[in-house]
């Protein structure tokens, strides 16, 4: 009989140590993330004791209804009902075929997940990005490690933690998942393992839309290797990745009988539509003109101005083709709607943009990063209680 033996390589002291620091910083994280909920729970106690007069037994509901609001509520939906058989023509955002605009493979697992753990659904939802949280952070920084090192691998994953967008890590949203599959593609890509590569990416553009990123990623990896060496097989990589979404539109296809269902319920339940960057533009104006006047015309604004210099950081540093196409790609993606663009959390998704910053600023003392986390921190607890009490949209 013959025995394979798998071996795993020894973990390098040095990213160790960068590692302990980063899961660290995502502790903190948390704590900053449940301090925001804490103070919408808070509120709600207060207004459901003046309106009933009876105080709630425990807060677990009501930090759960933070974290399993807003996009939260259709995934849960998802896990619960499965996707419609039939969209009627005329659809609108409280209807509940307008489920059919957010991709399977979160609700997927969650939903197994959910069978597993007790507590419901939402709790499922939770718990499994808890483990995935963890996952992507070591992952984000495995691959800044093998980009620059020891040093920009810690600044990395405590960006990455502690970066206000990372609230999304807490709720039920599938950017978690979807950092892990970005993170393991680069990785796989970095190491030519073509065919893993692109399977990994079918998952995350089974995920969420911005996943599509990886295919571009994979298709510049491919690029690269076909020119300096001839590698051909690379090709399989760009060729598996985006079935996960042609899978995805489908099954749709089959599943309610309507050919385009997914855009037509992104366009007449959600209405999303096509702006090429205007709406950001034109958010970020209104925000400097009446600066008071909209919480989510100032995210729009904080946004792209942290997008500029995320990219900035990237061309500086001269971030590698496959990582830089990916970042491309999701940005490209968050400017285009003529709705919800710019915000927070899809900024967040193209994390390779932070592992250029931790490196763009490699040099600054420590005081210059210590007061990085803190502002990330606050900003994470405040983004947080804004989107708890909804007051804009994620």
């Amino acid at each position: 009989m013959i025995r394979t033996r798998f071996h795993l390589a020894p973990m390098d002291p040095a990213f160790k140590a960068a590692l302990r620091k980063g899961l660290i910083g995502f502790v903190v994280s948390r704590i900053c993330v449940l301090g925001g909920a804490a103070v919408v729970a808070a509120q709600q106690v207060v207004t459901i004791n003046d309106a009933k007069g009876v105080r709630p037994a425990n807060a677990s509901k009501l930090l759960m209804n933070v974290f399993a609001g807003w996009d939260g509520v259709w995934y849960l939906r998802i896990v619960r009902l499965g996707y419609p058989h039939h969209i009627p023509e005329q659809l609108n955002y409280h209807q509940l075929p307008a489920r059919a605009a957010f991709f399977p493979l979160f609700p997927s697992i969650v939903r197994v997940a959910d069978k597993v753990l007790p507590g419901g659904a939402a709790v499922a939802g939770v718990t499994v990005n808890l483990v995935l949280s963890i996952l992507a952070v070591a992952l984000i920084g495995l691959l800044a490690f093998r980009l620059w090192g020891a040093r920009v691998a810690e600044r990395s994953m405590l960006l990455t933690a502690l970066f206000p967008g990372a609230f999304v890590l807490s709720f039920v949203y599938a950017e978690a998942l979807l950092l892990v599959l970005a993170a393991a593609c680069l990785l796989l890509l970095q190491r030519e393992r073509w065919l893993a590569a692109g399977l990994v990416a079918a998952l995350a553009t089974a995920t969420r839309p911005n996943g599509l990123g990886l295919v571009a990623a994979c298709a510049v990896a491919a690029f690269f290797a076909i020119r300096d060496d001839r590698k051909w097989r690379s090709l399989i990589a760009p060729l598996l990745a985006p079935i996960g979404f042609l899978g995805f539109q489908l099954f749709l296809w089959h599943h309610t009988g309507e050919r385009s269902a997914w855009f037509r319920v992104q366009r007449v339940a959600w209405n999303e539509g096509a702006s090429f960057g205007g709406s950001a533009i034109a958010a970020t104006f209104d925000f400097f003109r009446r600066p008071l006047s909209s919480p989510a015309d100032a995210l729009t604004a904080i946004s792209v101005a942290i997008t500029v210099v995320l990219v900035v950081a990237a061309w500086k540093t001269r971030l590698s083709w496959a990582p830089a196409a990916y970042s491309a790609v999701v940005i490209a993606l968050m400017v285009l709607p003529s709705t919800v663009t710019a915000r927070p959390r899809f900024l967040y998704t193209a994390f390779p943009l932070l592992i250029a910053y931790a490196k763009w600023r490699d040099d600054d003392d420590a005081d210059r990063w210590a007061f990085t986390y803190t502002l990330c921190g606050a900003g994470l607890a405040i983004l947080t209680a804004m989107y708890g009490v909804r007051g804009a949209i994620p």
